[in-house]
């Protein structure tokens, strides 16, 4: 069997392949039938055709008994009507007498048929010379006729007798013969039917043993998953039909389940990340605030007492000094309402700019400062205090104790996965161990000839990078890189989009 045909088998719906059983075996059984039927019948056929012929005899013998009968009838009392009996038996004796002379028997029963034959033609010849002599009125020769008429008859019924007796005797053996070959054929098409029947039988076990095998295990399997093992085993089977597209289905539910488990799980512990990240993104806010407010004991009553001197300075007309404690108010105002809010980008750089605008007061304008900001970027959110941190990391330890024109810039574009923020200083730069060791968050470190000065780890950088981390939810958020003493520092931060 080819793996064409094969498969063709294999993909067979259930209902197809017990339709194909039902009516294979149907047919084998009713062809098993039809042969015995036939050959019983023509077994019953040859018998009773055994005696066809002792049948025959007889037949001829009574018609032959009829015609002499009439003859007798038609001499006494000249009947018409046994006249017409008369033609009607010669007739009927003549058409049996040429089947009688066409068949072929034995020798012995060859010389007999002969023997009727011919003295049955001189028998029919004598009756009807005595009818004929009869009519004319002739005694003497229709009683010739009649008398030579009874003695052929008698040798007749003789040979009769003796061909049938003859002829029943073979007839018997044949019988006999036919009826043991009738029974040898009853026991051959009972050992027939019986291995039909055993063939079916196995043919049925074997196809429900296909069905009810794969439904065994996949109950089996089943119950192992309601159990709660997702891991056990599950039989593919090869065929396409109903038991097979119920595994594949079933096989598919169970990898469904795991993959909702894991994917809860995942959720569960994404869910307590973000938690605990949002415990951390408190704590190092509230850190931030206590960083950059801690000198504040009333807020309220230091808005009130800068916009007091705001509204003094403009009563002054004191423009300038109007403007600076504007943007000293609205920096504090800031820091108290947004340190535990998520802003835009658009605010942090407000934030910025009202700063680089106090420290350019204090400085008289030393600060030189930038922006270059792409459109359409200032919405995405961001935690708050994050920029003006830098800004001031850059000015107290990059740019303050330069001899040359210090430069800070700002910049704010796209990058392939999101949006780049750029803060870079010309100042005195970073060595490589101070850029590990401000990514790594660990504690700054002093030197000598610096009245003990920080460097470009400042106050409020770890605390910007921990909070970008929690709240982006990835390591290598902040990048700083310095080309050396002197050369400059820039702090990029790659938020994902």
């Amino acid at each position: 069997m080819g793996r064409k045909q094969k498969n063709r088998i294999i993909n067979i719906s259930i209902q197809n392949k017990l339709l194909m059983l039902f009516l294979g075996t149907t047919a084998i059984i009713f062809l098993v039938n039809l042969y015995v039927y036939t050959h019983i019948n023509g077994m019953i056929s040859r018998i009773y055709s055994i005696y066809e012929s002792n049948l025959q005899l007889n037949e001829m013998q009574s018609s032959l008994a009829n015609i002499h009968k009439n003859v007798e009838v038609f001499l006494d009392t000249e009947d018409t009507q046994a006249l017409e009996a008369y033609l009607r038996y010669v007739q009927d004796y003549r058409n049996r007498l040429e089947k009688l002379n066409n068949r072929i028997w034995g020798e012995e029963e060859l010389i007999a048929e002969k023997n009727i034959c011919k003295l049955s033609e001189k028998y029919l010849d004598s009756a009807e010379n005595a009818i004929a002599a009869k009519r004319g009125r002739n005694v003497v020769k229709y009683r010739e006729s009649y008398e030579r008429a009874s003695q052929l008859m008698e040798f007749i019924n003789s040979h009769f007798y003796s061909l049938n007796n003859q002829k029943l005797q073979d007839n018997s053996n044949n019988y006999t013969r036919l009826f043991d070959t009738l029974k040898s054929s009853e026991r051959t098409n009972m050992v027939i039917l019986s291995l039909i029947s055993v063939f079916t039988i196995i043919l049925v076990l074997f196809l429900t043993k296909g069905i009810t095998r794969p439904l065994k295990r996949l109950a089996q399997t089943a119950g192992e998953v309601a159990k709660g093992n997702l891991e056990v085993e599950i039989r593919q089977v090869q065929s396409a039909d109903e038991i097979g597209v119920l595994t594949a289905a079933f096989a598919r539910m169970v990898k469904s389940l795991k993959e909702y488990i894991e994917q809860v799980k995942r959720s569960m512990e994404q869910e307590s990340s973000m938690k605990e990240r949002q415990l951390i993104m408190e704590a190092s806010l509230k850190d931030a605030q206590l960083k950059y407010l801690q000198a504040q004991i009333n807020p309220h009553f230091l808005f009130n007492t800068l916009n007091a001197g705001a509204q003094l300075a403009m009563m002054e007309d004191a423009g300038k000094t109007y403007n600076y404690i504007q943007n000293v108010a609205d920096f504090y105002r800031y820091n108290v309402k947004k340190n535990n809010d998520v802003v835009t980008l658009y605010e942090e750089i407000e934030l910025v700019d009202n700063y680089i605008y106090i420290i350019n007061v204090r400085f008289s304008g030393e600060i030189n400062f930038e922006k270059k900001v792409e459109k359409g970027l200032v919405q995405v959110q961001v935690p708050s205090m994050i920029l003006q941190p830098l800004v001031e990391n850059s000015i107290n330890h990059g740019i303050r104790n330069i001899d040359w024109p210090n430069r800070i810039e700002l910049s704010v574009y796209r990058e392939d996965e999101g949006i780049g923020i750029r803060v870079w200083d010309n100042g005195i730069g970073m060595s490589r161990e101070e850029i590990g060791r401000v990514l790594k968050k660990k504690p700054p470190e002093t030197e000598e000839g610096t009245a003990g000065q920080e460097r470009s780890g400042g106050v409020g950088l770890d605390n910007v990078i921990s909070r970008l981390q929690v709240f982006f939810d990835k390591e290598d958020i902040v990048e700083i890189t310095s080309d050396g003493e002197n050369k400059g520092t820039a702090i990029t931060i790659h938020i994902p989009v």
